[in-house]
């Protein structure tokens, strides 16, 4: 029996948006002392129940709003879910907003610590991988430079270098097969072909039904934060193409 890697068990996450203009800290701290901040509460996930089993690689479809990176962020901890619960099996590498976590003032050297232990890798971990870091990112010669001073691209490419260092036993996936330029597009696809080749399980959230179902075994689907379908991916695809048209 295949062990289960991802539990996702009855997650629900809400965030409570302001309905005022707050254009400072201290305007927001003045509303709320005086009881003039009222939120409206918007649940971007409600009730989502699935496991994935070692090695599938899971396509994660639905339109825009409709709580994908809000799951894979839960899954990777970057938030807490306000109901339910979480459990996760392995090392996980989570390509999500990369370079997220630099600090602009730091140069990309320090922030290889910095995003580093964001990700949960010790410093004699990093210490070991430095080079290796630097030399897929072809940043050397920046390396000692503050982020600030980076393009978009740059950061992305560090930060890829960075969170695919480890050989993780699940891949969380948002749209990241498109980053960087032409040159490092390739690079970085070819690196993540090789984790998939050494079947690691996998999340993938992603816009085209094709890529899923091209990588993918299995999926899911989100509508408004509920989960909808889930199953096998020709399965899972004929429903989406249903609710979509297209």
């Amino acid at each position: 029996m295949a062990k289960n890697m991802v539990e996702v068990n009855h997650v629900s996450m809400r965030f409570n948006l302001s309905k005022e203009k707050v254009d400072s800290l201290k305007d927001y701290v003045i509303k709320s002392i005086t009881g003039k901040i009222s939120f409206n509460e918007f649940w971007a996930l409600k009730d989502v129940d699935f496991k994935v089993e070692q090695g599938d690689r899971v396509g994660i479809l639905g339109m825009n709003g409709a709580g994908k990176s809000t799951l894979l962020k839960v899954i990777s901890g970057v938030f807490k879910p306000t109901e339910g619960s979480i459990a996760t099996h392995g090392r996980i590498a989570p390509l999500l907003e990369l370079g997220a976590g630099f600090d602009p003032q730091y140069t990309g050297a320090e922030n290889i610590y910095l995003y580093g232990a964001v990700l949960g890798y010790s410093k004699e971990f990093i210490d070991s991988k430095y080079d290796e870091i630097v030399e897929f990112s072809e940043l050397k010669e920046f390396i000692d430079v503050p982020i600030k001073n980076y393009s978009s691209g740059m950061k992305i490419r560090l930060g890829f270098s960075i969170a695919t260092i480890v050989e993780p036993d699940i891949l969380i996936l948002d749209e990241v097969l498109s980053v960087g330029d032409a040159k490092f597009r390739k690079k970085s696809q070819a690196k993540i072909m090789s984790m998939f080749d050494k079947g690691v399980t996998v999340l993938f959230v992603s816009h085209s039904l094709e890529q899923v179902k091209e990588l993918c075994n299995k999926a899911i689907i989100l509508e408004k934060g509920k989960l909808i379908a889930a199953g096998d991916i020709d399965e899972v695809s004929e429903i989406y193409l249903e609710k979509t048209g297209k």
